[in-house]
C-alpha cells in the first residue's frame, strides 16, 4: 500500500484539547489498524468529522474496496465526532455499526463525512456517507456509540491491581 499514515487532527482541536490539559492524538488514535488501512482525519468537530482512506491494500479478492475497510473508516469517523461530542471527560465506544453498501470502488480515495443523528448525554450516533472519488456513494454507514465516563489516574490504578 506504500506509506504509512497515522489518524491527523486539525491543529486547532488538538490546541483546544491541550488547553483542557489533553494531549488528543494519544488519546485516541485509529490504532494499528487505522494506521495500517491509510485512515487520515482531514475535519474533526463535534457537527462534522471529514477522512479518507485509499482503496489500494484496503480490496476484497474480486480488487473492490473490502466492506469491512468501509466499515473502519466509519467506525473512526463516527468514533472522533461522538469523542468530541462527549468532551474531554468522557469515552466514546461503538456499540452498533450498521453499512449498506451501494457500489463497489477500484481505485483512488475514498472520502467519509460523519454526520450528528443524535448527540445525547449518554449516547451519540452518526451517519458517515462514503463517497468515491467521482463523489458516487459507496457506503452509507450508521454508528452509535455510548459515551462513558474517563476513569479517574486513581481507578484504573485499582482496575490494574485487582485484576492482577
Amino acid at each position: 500500500m506504500g506509506e504509512q499514515h497515522g489518524v491527523k487532527f486539525p491543529q486547532e482541536v488538538i490546541d483546544e484539547y491541550a488547553s483542557l490539559g489533553v494531549d488528543l492524538p494519544s488519546l485516541f488514535s485509529a490504532g494499528h489498524l487505522g494506521t495500517r488501512m491509510g485512515v487520515q482525519v482531514l475535519e474533526a468537530s463535534a457537527e462534522r468529522v471529514v477522512g479518507t482512506m485509499p482503496v489500494e491494500g484496503n480490496t476484497q479478492p474480486y480488487g473492490l474496496l473490502h466492506g469491512g475497510a468501509s466499515a473502519v473508516l466509519a467506525e473512526t469517523l463516527g468514533s472522533v465526532g461522538a469523542m468530541l461530542h462527549g468532551g474531554a471527560h468522557k469515552l466514546a465506544v461503538g456499540v452498533d455499526l450498521n453499512c449498506t453498501h451501494h457500489r463497489g470502488a477500484r481505485s483512488g480515495l475514498v472520502t467519509g463525512v460523519a454526520t450528528p443523528v443524535h448527540r445525547g448525554r449518554s449516547t451519540a450516533t452518526y451517519e458517515i456517507v462514503i463517497s468515491d472519488e467521482q463523489d458516487k456513494r459507496v457506503c452509507t454507514a450508521r454508528l452509535t456509540c455510548m459515551l462513558r465516563d474517563v476513569p479517574a489516574p486513581s481507578d484504573s490504578t485499582a482496575s490494574a491491581g485487582a485484576a492482577g
